[in-house]
């Protein structure tokens, strides 16, 4: 931002307005369900790997799957670039995360590592990293990686409603060849992740899975899913720490109060459920809104980085029934000021104006005042001044009693004069 552009923020608190006082209404079985799936597990506790913080059971059983492992066949195996033995503490987070998902039990979790050192060595995971398998298409759309959330986990998102496109379909999984090429490929990503963790304890050593199940042909996909959950489940422990799911259809909480005893506490914990019409909201108790994609109600677009890194963005809270005006002033004339803008669940009034600084100029509409739905994307603009002034960016939420996240961001480029 320019540093010569201050801004300020003025703030009007909420009169008398039909709305205010909105009447309790009855809440439905559907909704009740969504609520009892979201609430009814605590936070998620991410290990910390911190050797020290052990119980002493875990620590023999660690020492215990060391052991074992030397006595093995894979007793010079590594993963993703780190020997499991040889004293690196960073194998123990490793190996904590096979002991974790098997409870501890030493038997189990060697059985379970074994077997995931077969499965790299025959898949080539470790060389799959930069491979070339053909997906331009699905990049940016089915599964991808951007961004880190609040605690710097990275985040990779999953949306599968491109496929409800018969053509799409048979493109990718037409065949038993075809899913297996894409399988790679959704393997790719998901590495492409984890070459971005620390393994070390304190460090980040999970991800975050957001998975969008807007429009997701369930029956078509039942296969795919579950391969791609049993590769991740058997290979990939203890790897995610959150799973937020976006878009969720009714019928998810129906099937959720289903299966949901026959999970662990510990994965229940990670979930995270949110309706259609509430993604934004939620994402942002997560990920900060500059690290969210534009569709789900974020600031963040792939054409960004083409004229590099953006410029960070500040967050505010627009209280139910206030109005706030963020205003950026030093603008010079000939300046070109673009911003963005975006509030979480909008549904509220919006308007940008510039102000000259004369005495005697008029102050003009850059975007007349309107009401902008839930379901769009950040506002991007961007205006040339003739003369010195300020932006003005108003937030008009005084026809709602709820609390809304925002963000906002600019830049003001100076005109060259030679």
């Amino acid at each position: 931002m320019d540093a010569s552009s201050p801004i300020s923020f003025q703030t009007t608190p909420l009169q008398d307005h039909p709305e205010a006082s909105p009447k309790p209404s009855k809440k439905s079985f559907v909704t009740t369900l969504m609520e009892a799936a979201t609430l009814r597990s605590p936070s998620f506790r991410e290990d910390t790997y911190f050797i020290s913080q052990l119980k002493s059971s875990e620590k023999k059983a660690l020492q215990e799957l060391k052991d074992k492992l030397w006595a093995s066949d894979a007793s010079d195996g590594s993963m993703w670039g780190i020997p499991l033995l040889g004293g690196d503490y960073r194998a123990d987070v490793i190996l904590l995360k096979f002991l974790r998902a098997r409870d501890f039990r030493v038997l189990d979790a060697l059985n379970m590592l074994l077997k995931c050192l077969a499965w790299r060595k025959e898949f080539g995971a470790d060389g799959i990293f930069e491979e070339e398998l053909g997906f331009k298409e699905l990049e940016g759309v089915v599964a991808y990686m951007q961004g880190y959330d609040r605690e710097g986990h990275p985040v990779c998102y999953n949306a599968y409603g491109v496929f409800r496109d018969k053509d799409m379909y048979e493109r990718i999984f037409g065949d038993e060849e075809k899913l297996k090429k894409f399988l790679r490929w959704r393997v790719q990503v998901l590495e492409r992740g984890i070459k971005l963790l620390h393994f070390k304890p304190g460090g980040i050593n999970s991800i975050i899975q957001v998975t969008d199940l807007k429009d997701m042909p369930k029956r078509e996909l039942r296969v795919a899913s579950n391969q791609i959950l049993s590769l991740f489940q058997d290979n990939y422990p203890e790897m995610v720490a959150r799973k937020i799911f976006i878009n969720v259809p009714w019928y998810f909480s129906l099937l959720y109060s289903m299966f949901s005893p026959f999970l662990t506490q510990r994965t229940k914990s990670k979930f995270v459920i949110s309706k259609e019409g509430n993604v934004a909201e939620t994402l942002y108790k997560f990920i900060r809104p500059a690290a969210i994609p534009v569709q789900y109600g974020g600031l963040n677009r792939p054409s960004d980085l083409q004229n590099g890194p953006p410029k960070p963005a500040s967050e505010f809270t627009v209280k139910g029934g206030e109005k706030v005006n963020i205003q950026i002033e030093g603008i010079e004339a000939n300046a070109t000021i673009t911003w963005d803008i975006v509030v979480g669940g909008w549904e509220l009034d919006y308007s940008a104006e510039f102000v000259p600084n004369a005495e005697g100029s008029y102050t003009i509409a850059v975007e007349k005042p309107r009401r902008i739905p839930a379901t769009e994307e950040a506002i991007h603009n961007s205006f040339t001044s003739r003369e010195a002034g300020k932006m003005v960016l108003s937030v008009d939420n005084t026809a709602s009693r709820r609390r809304k996240v925002a963000a906002y961001r600019y830049v003001v480029r100076k005109c060259n004069t030679f």
